[in-house]
């Protein structure tokens, strides 16, 4: 049999409970922890081991992160195909000229944008002052009650499977190390340092619905007056299928069912528009 320790180098195995270091590191429910306190387990991996008391690695977190931004991007650049795709269209079917045609496409963008661009504003910001009041609260506690916190903490690392005696060693390393650092990431799972801006996420979301949106506006002013609409409505289903493949990478979904979906949703969209357009240009609404 072996003992494990955790040590300021990192975990450790040892053949006997005597070869463990017994340096006194830091205090727990009012008497010092030492680093005796090992787990005799079977060997486990360092890799292992160390998946309880390491952070998480800033690239992984990052790596979430910019997904994250890409598929809010796609999404976004999705909602201005469709939506525009589907004005635009239905005025060009009550034939309208390209002057109504812009009209309509540009005004619909700049609605579209502002829209996306405000609605994401109040809700990052929503999100942001609710993790800011979390993060003070937590500080709060920490301040006023550090014993019960700490208790608090070794609880949520047994429940990740360490022993009593581990998971105090640990709980304690980690609040000696950064006492806010560690709570807040146990707990609260919120990094204080990579909160959204909310200005970012508002100007992602505006740009890429206009992104989007000038696809079917372009495609619909440019062709001549007989090939506008099918034109359109070619690119409009290419798009589509490009941000629904996209999409479902990032997500890890199946391609062609989240292409197929999307697809169907934007050309359900140009025919509903498209049939309302070909009812006012013929006077019957």
């Amino acid at each position: 049999m072996r003992y494990r320790a955790v040590s300021h180098g990192g975990p450790q195995q040892f053949s006997s409970i005597s070869s463990v270091p017994s340096r006194t590191s830091v205090w727990a429910d009012g008497a010092a922890v030492r680093l005796r306190v090992a787990e005799a387990v079977e060997p486990r991996s360092a890799k292992h081991w160390g998946a309880f008391i390491e952070p998480t690695e800033p690239h992984a977190s990052g790596t979430s992160r910019r997904l994250n931004w890409l598929r809010a991007g796609v999404l976004g650049a999705n909602d201005g195909i469709v939506s525009t795709a589907g004005l635009v269209i239905g005025v060009a079917a009550a034939d309208a000229g390209r002057g109504p045609i812009l009209t309509a496409g540009v005004a619909g963008l700049v609605a579209g944008a502002v829209s996306m661009a405000v609605g994401e504003y109040v809700s990052v910001s929503t999100q942001r002052d609710t993790e800011k009041a979390l993060l003070e609260k937590e500080r709060g506690e920490l301040a006023d009650a550090p014993e019960q916190e700490l208790a608090e903490l070794v609880s949520l690392y047994e429940a990740k499977g360490l022993c009593r005696d581990t998971a105090t060693v640990v709980a304690a390393e980690l609040t000696a190390r950064d006492a806010f650092a560690a709570h807040v990431d146990a707990e609260l799972r919120i990094d204080p340092d990579a909160l959204t801006n909310p200005w970012h996420a508002a100007i992602s979301s505006a740009v890429a619905f206009t992104m989007g949106a000038l696809l079917p506006l372009l495609a619909i002013l440019l062709p001549a007056g007989d090939v506008r609409i099918p034109v359109t409505f070619g690119a409009v289903v290419g798009a589509l299928a490009l941000t629904g493949s996209v999409s479902a990478s990032l997500g890890g979904a199946k391609r062609w069912r989240a292409t197929l979906r999307i697809v169907t949703g934007g050309v359900i969209a140009m025919a509903v528009t498209y049939a309302i357009g070909q009812l006012v240009g013929l006077g019957t609404v």
